[in-house]
């Protein structure tokens, strides 16, 4: 790779690093690891390491030790696995000391993992980013020999959101008039455009979401996994988009499909979605109170990693936005231990449960009239039925209070309100 091309893809990123505007966010990093950073597309990854670049200045290190390459660059389109070597050359060149590689998006390169070893095995400090859960695959994870750490960045949480416009949230803050109503205004919108940092300089938040589920789309699931029948994956995305808030099997999806004359066979159904899964578009929580593991995968329920790209597809679904807030606030605190309950046999159907805090919580718009009752009663069943559930939560849009029935407390608890301690339910728990 010519030498000089890629000294003036450093500089320029130097000057991209030292420009840019960046908000604190609650990622820690160990000071002598590498890491590897993924999570969904312009969940800010990339700003995450101008953070980490920028921080290593202030302590001394240089700005020709740090070697920043975006492999998004149309610059390097050329760039091959054997061309890597010429990043450590181009590093010795600029500085006799050590060096800092800061790899943006390297999925793109194939046969990155190597390098990613050899540099690990030479202790370099590497920190890579990417935006495809494939290039942490077992076979990749294997490779890499345990050498790097594993972050998944997402798009922000409400706490950050308003941290990135400098509203001040704290318990003390949320009891100000002014403020509250800031905080509550800002709320409406995230819960309809969601948390994807770019998108907060947009006047038309709408259009540069969908340019971002254009991107993932079309090169995230399409064009890396070779799909030739991009219809079917755009009506499957809009088709799960429409169950959110319910369990769905993959035998119903594929009949979905089936019935607006979309033919194609149920395994590739269960691959597109791994696809859309795999670009961090998707995710899924599993029965607590299923039986076997083909029981728990078998019927899944499906939410979008932003509420801005789940919005797209929804038409005044309130209800679905606000429960899909509510879970990706719960999966950015509990990526391993979030399920829902549901049981045919008792009637059961709770849509959160965190076993490691025993906690249990029900998401409804409102819960006035008839609904109060319903989800009232579905908690108090739950308690009968499950000892683990000790701490039990209703999220609503707006309403709050404290329900005490039969022995049982129940928290109401405003959706800006949850959003905003949700990262304390851990913590809360060890309290207790």
């Amino acid at each position: 790779m010519n030498h000089e091309l890629l000294k003036s893809v450093i500089f320029d990123q130097h000057a991209a690093i030292q420009a840019a505007r960046i908000t604190p966010r609650g990622y820690t990093f160990e000071e002598n690891a590498n890491y590897v950073l993924v999570g969904l597309r312009r969940a800010g990854k990339s700003t995450l390491l101008f953070d980490i670049a920028r921080k290593l200045v202030t302590q001394g290190t240089e700005w020709n030790q740090i070697i920043y390459i975006n492999f998004e660059d149309e610059r390097l389109a050329e760039f091959t696995a054997a061309d890597f070597n010429d990043l450590v050359s181009v590093q010795s060149e600029l500085s006799g000391k050590k060096g800092f590689f800061f790899l943006d998006e390297v999925q793109n390169i194939p046969g990155w993992e190597k390098f990613a070893r050899r540099m690990a095995d030479a202790k370099e400090r590497v920190y890579i980013t990417g935006s495809n859960a494939r290039m942490m695959s077992r076979e990749i994870a294997s490779t890499l020999g345990g050498r790097y750490l594993t972050k998944t960045i997402a798009p922000y949480s409400f706490g950050e959101y308003l941290d990135a416009q400098e509203i001040p949230h704290s318990s003390a803050d949320l009891l100000q008039t002014k403020t509250s109503g800031r905080i509550r205004g800002c709320c409406v919108a995230y819960l309809n455009y969601g948390g994807l940092p770019e998108s907060l300089s947009y006047q038309a938040k709408r259009d540069y979401i969908s340019s971002v589920y254009q991107k993932v789309l079309l090169g995230d699931i399409i064009t890396r996994n070779g799909i030739r029948n991009d219809y079917a994956v755009k009506i499957l995305i809009k088709k799960i988009a429409e169950t959110v808030c319910n369990d769905v099997s993959f035998s119903k999806l594929h009949n979905t499909l089936k019935t607006v004359g979309i033919k194609i066979s149920k395994d590739t159904v269960i691959d597109y979605v791994g696809y859309a899964e795999d670009s961090y578009l998707l995710f899924h929580l599993s029965n607590f109170y299923a039986a076997s593991f083909a029981d728990r995968e078998g019927t899944p329920k499906y939410y979008f990693a932003d509420n801005g790209l789940l919005n797209l597809f929804l038409n005044h679904r309130e209800a679905a936005l606000l429960e899909n807030a509510v879970a990706t606030s719960l999966a950015r605190v509990f990526p391993e231990g979030l399920f829902y309950l549901k049981s045919a046999k008792t009637g059961l159907d709770v849509d959160f449960f965190l076993p490691e805090v025993g906690t249990a919580i029900q998401v409804a718009y409102s819960i006035a009239g008839d609904a109060r009752k319903r989800e009232v009663e579905n908690l108090k069943k739950l308690v009968r039925l499950e000892p683990q559930a000790q701490r039990l939560m209703i999220v609503t849009y707006e309403e709050e209070e404290h329900i005490r029935e039969d022995g049982v407390e129940i928290e109401v608890v405003p959706l800006y309100r949850f959003l905003l301690q949700a990262e304390n339910l851990r913590i809360d728990r060890q309290e207790l």
